[in-house]
C-alpha cells in the first residue's frame, strides 16, 4: 500500500512539471505524478535511484528526462534506444510525453531493468520495452538514441552509432541526444559526427540545471 505522505509529496511536485509543460493531456500528468510513490516503493527495496537524492526526484530526474521534449518534438511512429537507461530515465518520462513514439530501455543491470518493466506495466506504458543487455552488444535499428552521462561521447558513439537507422527520413535527422554534466566543449570536437549543445538553465530556472547539457550528435 503506498503511504499518504508520498501521494502528497507527489501531488506537491508535480507543480514543477506543469509550470514547464503546462499543455499536456491530464492522462499524463496522472502517469507522471504516479511516477512518485512507484519509485519510492522500488527504493525500498533496490537503489534504483541514489536515496539521498530522492526528495529531488521530479526536478534531478524527471524533469530533467523532459528536457529533451524541450528541445526536440520526435515524429510519431518512431524508435528510440535509451542507452543505458539505469532507473528509467531519460526514457520513462518521454515515454509519457511522446505515446506515440515506440521506446525500447536497454541496461545491463537486471534488478534495475527488471523494476523499469514492472513501472512501464503499472503505468500501462504500451509503447515501452525494455531488455538487459550491455549496450555494445545490441542489435537493430533506432532512429533515435537517447541516455544520461553513461559514458563519454567517443565511447557512446562507438557503442550505439552502428545502431542508428539513417535510410528513413525523419526530423530531426537520426542521432543521439545525450543529457550531459558539467564541461563538454572539447569533447565533440575529438568525433566525426556534427553536434549542438543545448544549456538546460536557458528552459529551466532551478540551479540543478546551471551545469546541465544536452548534446545533440548527429550526421
Amino acid at each position: 500500500m503506498l503511504n499518504l505522505q508520498a501521494n502528497v509529496n507527489s501531488i506537491l511536485l508535480m507543480e514543477l512539471i506543469k509550470k514547464y509543460f503546462p499543455t499536456l493531456e491530464q492522462s499524463q500528468y496522472d502517469k507522471l505524478q504516479n511516477l512518485y510513490p512507484l519509485y519510492e516503493e522500488w527504493n525500498q527495496r533496490i537503489n534504483l535511484i541514489s536515496r539521498k537524492d530522492f526528495e529531488f526526484f521530479y526536478e534531478r530526474h524527471v524533469l530533467h528526462s523532459l528536457a529533451v521534449a524541450k528541445l526536440v518534438n520526435f515524429p510519431d511512429g518512431c524508435s528510440i534506444l535509451d542507452a543505458g537507461t539505469g532507473g528509467g530515465f531519460p526514457g520513462i518520462p518521454l515515454a509519457i510525453y511522446f505515446p506515440a513514439v515506440k521506446f525500447h530501455l536497454v541496461d545491463s543491470i537486471a534488478k534495475k531493468i527488471n523494476a523499469v518493466e514492472d513501472i512501464a506495466i503499472q503505468l500501462k506504458l504500451h509503447n515501452v520495452t525494455v531488455q538487459c543487455s550491455r549496450i555494445e552488444v545490441l542489435q537493430g535499428r533506432y532512429n533515435y538514441i537517447v541516455s544520461r552521462a553513461v559514458a563519454p561521447l567517443r565511447q557512446m558513439l562507438q557503442w550505439t552509432s552502428h545502431l542508428l537507422d539513417h535510410n528513413r527520413k525523419v526530423e530531426p535527422r537520426p542521432g543521439i541526444f545525450y543529457l550531459k554534466g558539467g564541461d563538454v566543449a572539447d569533447e565533440p570536437k575529438n568525433i566525426d559526427w556534427l553536434y549542438r549543445i543545448h544549456l538546460l538553465n536557458d528552459i529551466f530556472s532551478e540551479p540543478f540545471f546551471e551545469t546541465k547539457l544536452l548534446v545533440h550528435l548527429y550526421k
